[in-house]
């Protein structure tokens, strides 16, 4: 599979390629874990929401296998700088292991720069989330029934180097 990563702001998204993002983070979200929850919470609404997606063998308008979304909090950093937060990153079922989230994380972190990001992930990908410089800032806790850690990527002074 040749992999592509698409990015767009949201607002800029049209209604075939948004439907298909929300449709893969519902059908391994909310089927997969079973997990039901409002998918739909507003966020990718907000102009600053920027959307990461690679399509099945790169085509535009091909099924979407892997997505993530970033975010700009409403609340700067403490030293007064824009703080991310990335979410809603799922791998259709049939396509994991084949490095595609690694991707969008790259993408989407070079967008980040230095800046600092947090993440609430699932328990079971800390690891992952650490080879991105992201550490554990919580205790495990349930969202939702699933276990989740939060973690920040702090503000990198010489980030690239």
């Amino acid at each position: 599979m040749t992999s592509v990563v698409h990015r767009s702001p949201s607002a800029d998204i049209d209604a075939s390629t948004l439907y298909r993002i929300l449709r893969l983070r519902v059908d391994v979200f909310v089927v997969e874990q079973a997990c039901p929850y409002p998918e739909l919470d507003g966020r990718d609404l907000e102009p600053t929401t920027r959307q990461f997606w690679i399509t099945e063998n790169g085509e535009p308008d091909g099924p979407v296998v892997s997505t993530l979304r970033l975010l700009e909090e409403p609340t700067p950093a403490a030293d007064g700088g824009l703080v991310y937060r990335m979410g809603r990153a799922c791998t259709a079922h049939a396509h994991r292991g084949r490095g595609l989230l690694a991707e969008l994380m790259t993408t989407a972190l070079a967008e980040v720069g230095d800046r600092p990001c947090r993440i609430e992930a699932q328990a079971y990908l800390t690891e992952m989330y650490g080879k991105f410089g992201f550490v554990a800032e919580s205790e495990e806790y349930l969202e939702d029934g699933i276990p989740h850690v939060s973690m920040i990527r702090t503000a990198r002074e010489n980030a690239g180097e």
